[in-house]
């Protein structure tokens, strides 16, 4: 629920329609109460569109897009595309809540997307720091920002070096994509481009470790569908803590675009059994 003094609930939707154009880069339009949206490229044959701005005040876990919404940002994005986005274009549509920072701005697009960092430690007593706002591009900052807090209680704990460390299957250069993909298809000559080039998208270097030392498709085990496989399936379950068929479908992968409702069944009772039985890992 909204806090009147540090929380304002704002819900953002978006929604995703077959592509609509082949050109590679994102476009910004202008619309006409001022706001802008957005046309990204998304998962090769899709356009994604959004976002909203409204305050919300229900549960954040059962979050929907609105009828209001949806005809919003297809209105918008018709007055830009040669044709018409209609409900019917709309493949899929998500909708997520910002707790943004309460700066008591009028209107929900105005509200600050700036983050705030309040330190409370009455009569002296153990501190504690809260954050509040901010957005997922700045979250390395924010996260520098509450150690230098912290190290004011506990004294210097090293430089900081955020700023120069890669995440996760990052470690390679900014400009490397295209020659990481081409490396993988030199090793895992039995892998489509397009599957190389989403491995590497989502993984990075550590698509290795899922392909193991696989030499086919079936050292990758079963196929459930599109180009996701029981080798992924184990590795996303076992090092990204992913417990439903959703979580991989769309919370990971995007690959529910491309999933029949009959193959994400079958997923989910692949990834029930295999949880109970403790049956993790990758390919050989």
């Amino acid at each position: 629920q909204n806090d009147a003094h540090n929380v304002r609930l704002v819900q953002g939707s978006h929604i995703v329609i077959r592509k609509k154009f082949d050109d590679p880069r994102a476009y910004f339009f202008q619309n006409k109460d001022g706001r802008i949206i957005f046309a990204i490229p998304y998962e090769n044959d899709f356009t994604l569109i959004g976002t909203t701005d409204r305050d919300y005040g229900g549960d954040p876990h059962t979050v929907r897009i609105s009828d209001a919404e949806t005809d919003y940002l297809c209105a918008a994005a018709s007055e830009y595309f040669m044709e018409p986005v209609r409900r019917e274009d709309i493949v899929w549509t998500y909708s997520a809540v910002r707790p943004l920072f309460d700066d008591h701005a009028s209107k929900a697009q105005e509200a600050t997307r700036d983050y705030v960092i309040k330190t409370e430690a009455p009569d002296g007593g153990a501190p504690l720091i809260n954050s509040f706002g901010g957005k997922i591009t700045t979250f390395r900052r924010l996260s520098e920002s509450v150690m230098e807090r912290i190290e004011g209680f506990l004294g210097k704990r090293g430089a900081p070096w955020t700023a120069s460390s890669p995440l996760p299957g990052g470690d390679f250069p900014v400009n490397g994509y295209a020659d990481q993909v081409a490396q993988l298809e030199k090793e895992y000559p039995f892998l489509e481009p397009a599957h190389a080039a989403r491995l590497i998208r989502l993984y990075g270097t550590r698509a290795r470790t899922i392909l193991g030392r696989a030499r086919d498709h079936a050292a990758l085990g079963r196929r459930f569908g599109a180009d996701l496989y029981e080798a992924e399936v184990r590795y996303l379950m076992q090092e990204e803590w992913a417990l439903t068929a959703e979580d991989i479908l769309w919370r990971r992968t995007k690959r529910g675009l491309r999933f029949t409702l009959a193959e994400a069944q079958t997923l989910e009772a692949f990834m029930a059994s295999a949880e109970c039985s403790g049956k993790r890992g990758k390919a050989g």
